[in-house]
């Protein structure tokens, strides 16, 4: 599809969701999360996902997406990625900073030890921190 004269220079993944067959530490350690606990993520995977497909597919599950897509992930414009350590899906998205960074993707991260799963909308001093540092994310990119 061609969609010039538009240009993506950047992709704001803001507790990006995604998950797996095998369980990650941070899913087993926030089995109860009172967000997302284990069961409501697998329910939303459930009514999200091809029928007859698993968290394994290539939607859900980061490892992979890299492998199936690995030569065209290097292709993908600056990323900004952040999570908060009270999210039962932490782990998936540092995965995912690692896979994009090992295909030479850019990353702004962000990710702070306490939090949970979009606290921004729950805490307004959060919400203020998490918009200066995406302003600086968007401001960067354009002048890059």
């Amino acid at each position: 599809m061609d969609i010039n004269p538009i240009k993506i220079k950047g992709l704001i993944m803001h507790v990006p969701y995604f998950s797996g067959v095998q369980r990650s530490e941070s899913e087993i350690r926030l089995i109860n999360d009172k967000l997302i606990p284990l069961h409501k993520n697998d329910t939303m995977w459930a009514l999200s996902l091809p029928k007859g497909s698993d968290r394994d597919h290539v939607y859900c599950n980061p490892m992979v997406s890299n492998m199936i897509y690995g030569d065209k992930i290097g292709k993908l414009p600056r990323c900004f990625i952040n999570g908060n350590g009270g999210d039962p899906l932490i782990d998936k998205q540092k995965e995912l900073v690692k896979i994009l960074e090992e295909h030479g993707v850019h990353v702004v991260q962000h990710f702070v030890e306490d939090g949970f799963h979009a606290i921004e909308l729950f805490d307004k001093a959060k919400a203020m921190v998490f918009c200066e540092i995406v302003k600086k994310f968007v401001d960067d990119t354009i002048a890059s």
